[in-house]
């Protein structure tokens, strides 16, 4: 758990901080990706932390590395 607690952000900011879709982030928390938060009958968040988790790196040779020109 980060030093500082949970940093919850709404579906918008999630989607800006990635520059993604909204319709993304809320594909990700269908899927369980990402965990939303209910802050009543209609808003949600996202925690930043996770958001953050959710990207995960391509393999050296996925992006062609092997052939890099010293």
């Amino acid at each position: 758990m980060p030093k500082f607690g949970r940093r919850y952000i709404t579906i918008e900011q999630a989607s800006v901080y990635l520059s993604v879709d909204k319709k993304t982030i809320r594909r990700m928390v269908a899927r369980g990706d990402l965990t939303g938060y209910r802050m009543g009958p209609r808003l949600i968040r996202v925690d930043l932390t996770e958001v953050d988790a959710a990207l995960r790196p391509i393999p050296a040779a996925a992006r062609g590395d092997h052939h890099a020109v010293a």
